[in-house]
């Protein structure tokens, strides 16, 4: 006999008795799986001796935050990790999210007690991976199992500081009859693993798969659940990797860290824009550094972009790591308030290095970049820009505009086309570089046209 069956919403986690077209809760359409009704909850049990305290009267500390040397992973978190915590780790398959957190291991062995717990990989295969990163000490035991209840019997026996989980698609339940991976697992084992992280004061992370879309797999409440979450990205064709927090519960989500993959593992890149910018040709049309800020850090790219005479019917149009429509409507302005004639034209704009970009700040370095191909004349190699273009051809301010100019200024730049409106209040904190302001991109042609 069939057991009883319910219908989970995959972006919320809703729970109804019925298959529905759209979630009742979140709206999603085409979002709710049959899986097995699950036996019973995990959760707390209520107790009906209660008593709400005053918020003047609860007590606080500040959190106490392990520092894993590795200084880029400690930036992203805010500062170190937080003990008791939960962290929840994504990222596309073999982008390095199993080898950050074994090199985490490995830094924190001889002073923490770590349980590293896999459901993909056997503890020989792990030894493998562990063996080209460097020496571990005692400190880290490994446990090769899907069962979460397996899990809390080991913690009987051993309890860590910090716990790895990896990965939750793979843990299940023994009272859930749903497969590892679906929703009703992946939620409750996520709150079997928060139980364990406040109550017995376990720093715990759970690497999560992510989906086509480049969401983590699973219930979108999963990302609710937890304290930190945590993206890694990066180009598989690409060396360098970027972990950016998208949630953090204990600092801020604005910073992010770099990392360049090797052989050895992940090693930290101290200065990104020294290394964006390798390579990079000098006295070249249609080659433009640009200072981007990922967070609230600023780093130096090279714009990349040809322009020449089409010969086809329909101009052919590309763009890699920047917005596709927006270089068609940053063509259009040029087209109308500069007269350039680029519909006959094809275009083609890069990032270097395979690095995304899409901040408006940006629209002054791809405009001078375009205009610098289709005009043959190559900017000042010491020059970058920033700036917003509005559709009448204006370029408007931005901001973090101090710290792309330090950014440049720190690698040696002598100068920087901006915003005028923005010329003033900075040309006194940074003498040492020459701020050229402009208010129209016609202001900008008149520049390049010199060049």
């Amino acid at each position: 006999m069939k057991g009883k069956t319910v219908f989970f919403c995959t972006e919320c986690g809703n729970e109804t008795a019925k298959w529905q077209g759209r979630c009742p809760a979140c709206g999603a359409w085409n979002t709710l799986s049959e899986e097995p009704a699950a036996g019973k909850s995990t959760g707390s049990k209520s107790s009906h001796n209660v008593t709400p305290v005053a918020l003047s009267q609860v007590s606080f500390t500040s959190e106490e935050r392990i520092l894993t040397g590795i200084h880029e992973f400690d930036r992203v978190l805010g500062g170190g990790i937080v003990v008791g915590s939960l962290v929840l780790v994504g990222g596309d398959p073999g982008i390095g999210k199993s080898t950050l957190l074994l090199q985490v291991c490995r830094e924190l062995s001889d002073k923490k007690s770590i349980l590293y717990v896999s459901g993909e990989e056997s503890a020989r295969q792990i030894k493998m991976r562990a063996d080209r990163l460097g020496n571990f000490s005692d400190g880290v035991k490994l446990l090769s199992e899907t069962s979460l209840d397996a899990v809390e019997d080991a913690l009987r026996q051993f309890t860590p500081d910090i716990m790895i989980i990896d990965s939750i698609q793979t843990m299940s339940r023994d009272d859930i009859s749903s497969a590892p991976g679906s929703v009703s697992q992946v939620r409750e084992s996520t709150n079997t693993l928060l139980h364990i992280a406040k109550d017995r004061n376990i720093t715990v992370f759970i690497v999560g798969h992510v989906t086509k879309d480049g969401q983590v797999a699973g219930p979108r409440m999963l990302e609710h659940m937890v304290d930190t979450v945590l993206y890694f990205e990066g180009e598989q064709s690409a060396n360098y990797r970027i972990l950016r927090a998208v949630k953090n519960r204990f600092g801020s989500t604005d910073e992010i860290g770099v990392f360049e993959m090797k052989t050895d593992g992940l090693r930290e890149v101290a200065n990104p824009s020294e290394y964006m910018l390798q390579g990079r040709p000098l006295g070249e049309p249609g080659s433009v550094v640009a200072p981007a800020v990922e967070g609230s850090r600023a780093i130096l790219v090279e714009i990349q972009a040809l322009v020449c005479k089409s010969s086809f019917q329909i101009p052919r149009r590309t763009a890699a790591g920047a917005d596709y429509n927006r270089m068609n409507l940053l063509m259009a302005v040029l087209e109308k308030r500069l007269g350039t004639e680029l519909a006959w034209c094809d275009a083609y704009l890069n990032v270097a290095g395979g690095m995304r970009v899409t901040e408006p700040a940006l629209d002054l370095c791809i405009v001078t970049a375009i205009l610098s191909s289709f005009r043959n004349k190559a900017l000042n190699e010491k020059t970058v820009c920033f700036g917003e273009v509005g559709l009448t051809g204006e370029i408007r301010g931005v901001n973090y505009a101090a710290q792309r100019i330090r950014e440049a200024e720190k690698l040696g730049f002598e100068r920087c086309i901006m915003p005028a409106v923005q010329v003033k209040e900075l040309a006194k904190e940074h003498p040492n570089i020459e701020l050229i302001g402009v208010s129209s991109v016609k202001d900008l042609n008149a520049i390049i046209s010199k060049s």
